[in-house]
């Protein structure tokens, strides 16, 4: 018996040696390979970027409002500081200490370490505000 010639009855332009490097599947029983929608990716990666920037940004503008706030606060302090060492004082005030600031009838005005509700039916002065001599030797109002 003389054995016949095999003979492949699929087309050798149908086939490849290395089906793994096909850029879609090539049987029936392959994973399925869907081209990537580019423009979608690049679209959502650029509206994850934006999301995420605009966060990074909001936190900045966060963070430069609370330092202009505190920047305000302290130019008050100065101001007051500068208002309250004008102002006549008959004693060396020391730091961390309550002291209130007043103004007489005619217009000068003094700190004293006595408060508004010691003073008894003084008319002739008038109670300004409370003030902390602070370690920077600024006031702080109370």
């Amino acid at each position: 018996m003389k054995k016949e010639a095999f003979v492949n009855p699929i087309d050798k332009d149908k086939t490849t040696d290395t089906p793994h490097l096909l850029p879609y599947a090539h049987h029936v029983g392959s994973a399925v390979i869907k081209p990537i929608d580019k423009g979608r990716t690049k679209g959502l990666a650029v509206s994850a970027m934006y999301e995420q920037t605009n966060i990074q940004l909001d936190q900045i503008r966060q963070q430069v409002e609370l330092l202009a706030e505190q920047a305000r606060k302290i130019h008050q302090r100065v101001e007051i500081s500068e208002r309250i060492y004008l102002t006549e004082m008959n004693f060396k005030p020391l730091i961390g200490h309550i002291y209130h600031l007043y103004t007489r009838a005619d217009g000068t005005e003094f700190l004293s370490m006595v408060g508004p509700e010691e003073w008894g039916r003084n008319k002739s002065i008038s109670f300004q505000s409370t003030v902390k001599l602070l370690a920077d030797h600024t006031w702080e109002i109370l």
